[in-house]
């Protein structure tokens, strides 16, 4: 009898989590396992990499309108979600005045444990051997399916984000097992819940190197020159991402324009998209490098535009475990990833990639003497070419946790 599994996420537009789900879905030996994918809006670039062998459960109307905007959750009738996504803002408001909170706190908690009750059972797929979550808010596996076992992932770094603890660790301590996708991020998160620490199992994100390879080749290298053309004497950067704050992109123009004073002939070019993206526009007015820095937009495959620039760069303020500067390495380019606090478990510093600080005058000073000097871009590139950085047997985690 194959054992079933059922894997919960939001959507599959372009992301490292959805890229990550994609590999984890890729990587499972199918002969043994049967797979019902819910995905509570089906939109996205990724829908189409979803293997064959995956059952994509039917799209539920109620979460689907879990994200759109309040006013379309009320014109398709979900008066009752609508009302309690709107007290769950006032909720959260009400919360970070009474706690003076400030900074970067979730929103997804408060929202997960007010609309809970509008949102119906999912046990009507009988019961699976494991439930995953993959991304918060992870209260709808917890509390709407039914399975022997459950486990959801963390994608993020803990020391980088606020809790509201108590309602967290309630959900986190729910689950049967914690699945965190690096050592630095298990720290971060044992930290903020250290009652929690015996449940985390470390898997990493799962990349095939055959399938970032394909990929890459899928566009033609004339049609990315048009976009990003190569210009004598100029470095073409290339940072790829959700515009938002995790990802420190409204910074990037005034590093540009350091480097460039710095006698640096560079054009950074930025895939994604996101709400930060009228920020970075404003940033790129403000510092004066509308020639220099190129927002190119969604693209539903960015590993040609990878392949083709000549050093990859991630700015973050912070991150969990960056997949794009993998797949970056794993396309044989030199990254440069700025020194948030799980940098070291992705960039051996000086070997295949360099860490840089993430103030921007600091940043833009080192990023300039390595952008400088040629020959340590070469023996990084070299570097990552012996290197393997795929891991398919990763999957060996999961079935460990099911078997």
């Amino acid at each position: 009898m194959k054992k079933r599994i059922f894997i919960a996420i939001h959507y599959l537009e372009i992301g490292g989590a959805e890229i990550s789900l994609i590999g984890l879905l890729q990587s499972i030996d199918y002969s043994r396992y049967d797979v019902d994918l819910f995905i509570y809006s089906h939109r996205g670039e990724f829908m189409g990499l979803v293997p064959s062998s995956v059952n994509i459960l039917p799209e539920n109307k109620v979460y689907a309108c879990l994200e759109v905007p309040i006013s379309e959750a009320l014109m398709k009738g979900h008066i009752g979600l609508a009302l309690r996504r709107m007290a769950a803002k006032l909720k959260f408001r009400s919360y970070c005045r009474k706690h003076k909170v400030e900074g970067n706190y979730p929103l997804h908690h408060i929202i997960a444990e007010t609309v809970l009750p509008s949102l119906p059972s999912l046990k009507k797929y009988g019961e699976y051997d494991l439930a995953v979550s993959f991304l918060q808010p992870h209260n709808f596996v917890l509390e709407k399916v039914s399975a022997k076992k459950k486990i959801c992932w963390i994608h993020t770094d803990y020391s980088s984000i606020g809790t509201i603890h108590k309602d967290e660790e309630r959900v986190w301590a729910g689950y049967d097992h914690i699945v965190s996708i690096s050592e630095a991020v298990s720290q971060s998160f044992k930290k903020a819940f250290p009652s929690l620490g015996g449940k985390l199992v470390l898997m990493h994100n799962i990349l095939s190197k055959d399938f970032v390879w394909a990929r890459s080749s899928a566009i033609k290298e004339e049609e990315v020159q048009k976009e990003m053309p190569r210009l004598d004497g100029v470095l073409n950067l290339l940072s790829v991402g959700r515009f938002c704050e995790a990802k420190n992109y409204d910074n990037v123009p005034d590093i540009c324009r350091r480097i460039l004073e710095n006698g640096c002939k560079v054009k950074w070019f930025l895939i994604g998209y996101g709400s930060d993206e009228n920020l970075i526009r404003e940033k790129i007015k403000e510092s004066g490098v509308g020639e220099n820095v190129i927002i190119l937009g969604k693209k539903s495959n960015p590993y040609p535009y990878m392949k083709a620039c000549d050093v990859y760069v991630q700015p973050s303020r912070y991150e969990g475990n960056s997949v794009t500067v993998r797949e970056a390495q794993i396309l044989c380019r030199p990254v440069v990833i700025t020194n948030y606090s799980t940098a070291a478990s992705q960039v051996e510093d000086g070997k295949d990639g360099i860490i840089v600080p993430l103030e921007n005058e600091a940043c833009a000073r080192e990023m300039s003497a390595f952008l400088s000097d040629r020959a340590k871009i070469e023996r990084i590139t070299q570097e990552t070419s012996c290197r393997n950085y795929t891991n398919q047997e990763e999957v060996k985690v999961l079935e460990k946790l099911i078997d």
